[in-house]
């Protein structure tokens, strides 16, 4: 009787969620995967068209577009978020001063609104907004600048060779003649740019249209770039936390016999830490690979501004084809296009497990 009352106590604490799940789910998928097969416009009687969507999708311009965007958008934005969160994650695994307030402060974006972000990303892309503001500063500045960088790399040279000529096993990159060579850079570059010797290239303007515009980049709209930009900003936080977990569980003995051997940072690097990550990275690119080929709000909400053509993805379609068509609503194609990408969402994470990171380790 105890056992029966466990398994009643158990189903009742489970009941919300299986419900849940029935409803918003399992009925959910039901009827989606009936509506592909049918002409459907919430308004009138539905009729079974058979697979007649499914050859209507590729017809349509803008499904086409929408999956080579969440394509490329998924590989790229994938790769990108992956290798910046590993780097991340082992600057932020070392010993060093006021670390903390930095993993915290980069984590923000990561638990802020999407559509906050998103609004105050819109305001910074703007023709007269922060980033072409910093874009012209650059230009205008950039002879000052070399000069500033060429002279504290020939300053940490000299500051260098000149230690290590005494006998001092300085580093290459030691940070009090760090902070000196910034010094010198700075003052030869403010006295160089006073005398007139270098001249900066005042009065030029940029104003870029990083989201009205119809304008591609490498063969990819400027404004799906742009989004790009901001999802791998917002995201890598994420998965920096998830390496930075994955380091902390690497067992130190691995790095003292590297260090025995000889090994150098990239050969620690290469032969130590990946191997023994690659189970954090299966979870890192898998996460990423289901969220960006997903991706459906930064698209929304740009798309109003953007040309449609130019940030539609997969997701997007999907609402698009309901709501944003000016014509009657397309349920069955929407259904469609939503199974579609659910197979290919399936299909991109089980191709990366099998040709790509396991989450089986190296030291299994």
């Amino acid at each position: 009787m105890k056992r029966k009352g466990d398994w009643v106590a158990a189903f009742l604490f489970l009941l919300p969620l299986l419900f849940t799940l029935t409803i918003a789910f399992l009925y959910a998928f039901v009827r989606t995967v009936y509506f592909s097969f049918t002409d459907y416009n919430l308004f009138k009687i539905t009729q079974f068209v058979g697979i007649k969507n499914y050859l209507s999708l590729f017809k349509d311009s803008f499904f086409v577009l929408g999956l080579i965007h969440s394509l490329v958008y998924a590989g790229i934005v994938t790769a990108s978020q992956t290798f910046l969160a590993l780097l991340l994650a082992i600057v932020a695994n070392q010993k060093i001063r006021g670390l903390t307030f930095f993993r915290a402060a980069y984590y923000v974006p990561s638990i802020a609104s999407s559509v906050a972000i998103t609004t105050i990303f819109i305001w910074l892309v703007n023709r007269r907004g922060t980033v072409n503001w910093l874009l012209g500063l650059l230009i205008q500045y950039w002879p000052l600048i070399v000069t500033a960088l060429g002279t504290i790399v020939f300053a940490q040279a000299i500051q260098v060779l000149w230690e290590r000529r005494h006998g001092l096993p300085v580093k290459a990159l030691d940070p009090v003649l760090l902070g000196i060579s910034v010094l010198v850079g700075s003052v030869v570059a403010v006295i160089l740019g006073r005398t007139g010797l270098i001249r900066p290239n005042l009065g030029v303007e940029v104003s870029i249209p990083w989201l009205t515009t119809r304008k591609t980049f490498l063969g990819i709209p400027l404004p799906l770039l742009s989004i790009m930009g901001l999802n791998i900003w917002t995201t890598t936080p994420t998965m920096m936390i998830l390496f930075l977990a994955g380091l902390q569980d690497i067992p130190r003995e691995l790095y003292e016999v590297a260090d025995i051997d000889g090994a150098t940072p990239w050969q620690k690097l290469r032969y130590v830490t990946v191997p023994a990550l690659r189970p954090v990275m299966f979870l890192v690119i898998t996460l990423g690979l289901i969220g960006t080929i997903q991706m459906f709000d930064q698209a929304a909400i740009t798309a109003g501004i953007a040309p449609l053509e130019s940030v539609i993805t997969l997701a997007y379609y999907v609402y698009w084809a309901v709501f944003g068509a000016g014509t009657l609503p397309k349920v069955g194609m929407a259904s469609a296009a939503a199974l579609v990408l659910a197979a290919l969402t399936l299909a991109v994470v089980l191709l990366q497990r099998k040709f790509g990171f396991s989450e089986k380790g190296w030291y299994s």
